[in-house]
C-alpha cells in the first residue's frame, strides 16, 4: 500500500467515524479535524516562535543601536546582529518554522483531492462533498455549474466570507502592531531600506488567502481556511502580551 493510499484510507475512515454527527459532510469534517491535529502538532513550534519574537522585540533597541553604529558597513551589521541574537539564544528564523512544517500536510491534502487515482485505484474520496460542492472541484467548476450564486458556489462564498473576516481582523491587528513597532524604531528610518514598502504590504497579506481558496480543490481550500482561522486565534493568544513587531516577523 502506498503512502497516499494509507492517507486516503485514514481520511475515509475518519469520515466514517464522523458520519453519525456530520452526515454527508463527514469527509469535510474529517479534513477540518485533520487540520486541527496538524496545528496541534505544530503548536510547540508556534509557541517557540512567539517566545522568539518577544525576545527580538525586547532586543530591538539594541538592534537599532547597532544599525546606527554600522550603517555604513552592512556586513559588520549583519555579523553583530547575529552575534546579539546568539548571545541571547534567539533564532531569527523561528518565526517561519510553523508555516514550513505545515506545507507537507497542505500538499498532501491537495494531491489527495487532485488525483483521479490513488495507488492505481479510482479515488473514491472525489465522490464526497461539502453540502452541494464536491471536495475535488475548484471554484471555476462551481461557477460553471450554477454561476456565482449557485448551490456549489455558495459553499465557496461562505469560505470567502470567513477568509475576509479573518483578513480584516489581521489587517487591523497588524496595523496596530506596525504603528507600535515604528514607535520603537523611531529615528532609525534609514536602517532598513524597503521597510516602508513592506509595512504597507504586510497588513494586506492575509487577503492573499482568497486566491488560494479560489484555485485549489475544495478539500485543500477547507484545510487552508481552517488553518487560517486557527492561526488568527493562536496569534491572538500567544502574542497577547506582545505590543509590537509581531506581524512583520510573522
Amino acid at each position: 500500500m502506498s503512502f497516499f493510499s494509507a492517507f486516503a484510507d485514514l481520511v475515509d475512515g475518519l469520515g466514517d467515524v464522523l458520519e453519525p454527527v456530520a452526515g454527508t459532510a463527514s469527509t469535510a469534517a474529517a479534513i477540518v479535524l485533520f487540520t486541527a491535529f496538524v496545528r496541534l502538532l505544530v503548536l510547540p513550534l508556534s509557541r517557540a516562535a512567539a517566545r522568539g519574537q518577544k525576545a527580538r522585540t525586547r532586543l530591538q533597541p539594541q538592534v537599532v543601536a547597532l544599525r546606527k553604529k554600522y550603517k555604513k558597513n552592512p556586513e559588520r551589521l549583519q555579523k553583530a546582529t547575529l552575534e546579539l541574537y546568539a548571545a541571547e539564544k534567539v533564532s531569527p528564523f523561528s518565526g517561519i518554522l510553523p508555516s514550513l512544517c505545515q506545507l507537507p500536510a497542505f500538499f498532501l491534502m491537495y494531491h489527495l483531492f487532485a488525483s483521479a487515482e490513488i495507488g492505481g485505484a479510482p479515488n473514491t474520496l472525489l465522490g464526497h462533498s461539502l453540502f452541494a460542492a464536491p471536495l475535488g472541484d475548484r471554484w471555476k467548476d462551481a461557477l460553471a455549474d450554477g454561476g456565482m450564486f449557485g448551490a456549489h458556489s455558495q459553499v465557496y462564498l461562505a469560505l470567502f466570507a470567513v477568509v475576509v473576516a479573518v483578513a480584516v481582523y489581521n489587517y487591523r491587528r497588524t496595523k496596530r502592531q506596525l504603528a507600535a513597532s515604528a514607535a520603537l524604531t523611531a529615528g532609525d528610518t534609514e536602517a532598513m531600506p524597503g521597510m516602508g514598502a513592506m509595512n504597507k504590504i504586510a497588513p494586506l497579506m492575509s487577503f492573499m488567502t482568497l486566491f488560494t481558496v479560489g484555485f485549489v480543490p475544495l478539500a485543500a481550500a477547507l484545510y487552508v481556511v481552517t488553518s487560517t482561522l486557527w492561526t488568527a486565534v493562536e496569534r491572538t493568544v500567544l502574542y497577547r502580551e506582545e505590543p509590537a513587531g509581531v506581524a512583520v516577523a510573522a
